[in-house]
């Protein structure tokens, strides 16, 4: 099976599972918020974030080997497959145990993170922190064997995994929440459906891959260990940046604001993460395809499926934020109430950054299939120094405004410095073409809004559901045929019309 073939295969299982998991979603966080308040809402939302914070342990090994494993798979080369898995097995062991520790070491400090926790005692939210904390710490001695499918270009077995996963688990919660809306009954729902899932999948994978369970494994040899090593250290830094720029807000945001705070934006969160998750399958699903393309194939055919690679990604995300721009609250009006609508500046600045963050996403992930880690690694640790600086220094006057102000210019400093970075270790070219290009597709996406806004002035004076649907049909011919209008010509627009027109032809 071709890289095509496994890239779609992936994106329409990964399409499928996000659909199905949103809805559960949206239900499960309507009920949530009727059952439960939003209080917990907030909880829920901020330990989250916190132990994605704790993640940061895992410390770029994932990515290191998954790029490693693209070669010896792609060549076949089973001993060496062998190797860099045992590897993988015992990092992540290592890696399960520092996050239980720095979990637990965080323990007494939940009252300063957690402001305004109305009646919820400090013993309840230790222990549904430390509820949070089992289900993050068991996922690790998993997780490292979905590598080697991945490497095959088998994202999909992953995403089935979690898509049932989540079904059976949301459904049981949803369950709960109308007959017993207890928390801690909710909590221990979904530790118990992941853990079930943790030990099918477990077994599962070792009976399809044989390989895995193996004794008699090749170490490494010096200078592999020593280039994982390196490449690891490289990520770390990106690590640590990432984490201080992209998973404090809620930090923040409960610190300086109130718990409650979290909820209201998790709210927005929820439907735009829900989209994106949906529409970074398709991006996320062709990294291992990347890999393969990387080490097989010359330099130019590389940057013509990058240049086609960042055409689709502006054109879905432009489409995207436009849509959330102008039916994001309308729609929180319409399943929770006005009263959780929160002001426009706070949804510009937060979709800004979804939009940039969308740009972004190509660059990185084409950056983890040609192994480049090490020539920005103090980038993101700038990135996250300027975020914590400027979202601290704005959170008190502006509010969750001043939080996500913090977030866009720290972001903005990855927009201009990576196209550089790839342009020149990756294709050996300046990337002047690339913020040209830029500057022509942001120029038609802000077109597009000036058009649509004041059409959304005339089509849906009040909120209803009648005009939220015909606003959905307005966004998407007026973005759209704008969007063909000015790049149809081009060879990135010519290049997927033929690749999704042949592979229709060959049904």
């Amino acid at each position: 099976m071709g890289r095509v073939r496994y890239a779609a295969k992936n994106i329409i299982f990964g399409m499928g599972g996000n659909v199905i998991t949103m809805l559960l979603r949206f239900a499960l966080r309507t009920i949530f918020i009727a059952r439960l308040g939003e209080t917990l809402n907030g909880v829920e939302d901020l330990y989250t974030e916190v132990l994605t914070l704790l993640s940061l342990a895992e410390l770029g090994v994932g990515t290191a080997l998954n790029f490693s494993l693209y070669g010896p798979v792609a060549r076949g080369e089973k001993e060496k497959v062998k190797s860099y898995m045992r590897l993988y097995r015992q990092a992540y062991r290592v890696i399960a145990l520092v996050i239980a520790a720095a979990g637990l070491l965080l323990v007494p400090f939940l009252p300063y993170i957690i402001r305004d926790p109305g009646s919820l005692t400090l013993s309840q939210l230790r222990i549904y922190y430390l509820v949070f904390l089992f289900n993050t710490v068991s996922s690790y001695f998993v997780a490292y064997k979905y590598s080697l499918a991945n490497a095959e270009q088998k994202n999909y077995i992953q995403t089935n995994t979690i898509t049932v996963t989540k079904m059976v688990s949301v459904s049981l919660q949803i369950l709960g929440l109308l007959l017993l809306p207890n928390y801690m009954l909710y909590l221990l729902t979904q530790a118990a459906v992941e853990l079930f899932q943790k030990i099918f999948i477990s077994r599962y994978l070792d009976r399809r891959y044989p390989l895995l369970k193996e004794k008699d494994v090749q170490p490494l040899s010096t200078r592999e260990r020593t280039e994982v090593v390196k490449k690891t250290k490289a990520l770390l830094l990106h690590r640590i940046g990432d984490m201080a720029r992209l998973q404090t807000d809620a930090v923040i945001i409960s610190a300086f604001q109130n718990v409650a705070a979290v909820g209201f934006i998790g709210n927005y969160k929820l439907v735009v993460n829900s989209v994106s998750n949906y529409v970074n399958v398709i991006f996320n699903s062709v990294i291992s395809s990347f890999g393969n393309l990387i080490a097989t194939e010359s330099r130019e055919k590389q940057f013509a499926l990058f240049k086609v690679y960042r055409f689709f990604a502006i054109w879905i995300y432009g489409f995207s934020a436009v849509g959330f721009f102008l039916l994001l609250s309308p729609l929180i009006e319409m399943v929770l109430g006005k009263s959780w609508v929160l002001s426009s500046s706070i949804i510009s600045w937060f979709l800004i950054d979804y939009f940039l963050k969308g740009e972004r996403i190509v660059l990185s992930n084409f950056k983890t299939a040609a192994g480049v880690f090490e020539q920005d690694k103090y980038l993101t640790l700038i990135q996250g120094i300027v975020n914590l600086v400027v979202s601290i220094a704005l959170v008190r006057p502006l509010g969750l405004a001043g939080v996500y102000i913090g977030t866009v210019v720290s972001g903005l400093i990855a927009n201009i410095t990576k196209p550089i970075i790839i342009y020149r270790v990756c294709f050996e070219r300046a990337a002047w073409s690339y913020f040209r290009d830029f500057v022509k597709y942001l120029a038609v996406i802000g077109a597009a809004l000036l058009f649509l806004i004041p059409l959304e002035n005339l089509l849906m004076p009040r909120v209803s559901l009648a005009g939220f649907l015909l606003m959905m049909v307005v966004i998407t011919v007026v973005f759209n045929g704008l969007f063909l209008l000015v790049f149809s010509r081009t060879e990135e627009f010519r290049y997927l019309y033929h690749m999704v027109s042949d592979r229709w032809r060959s049904r």
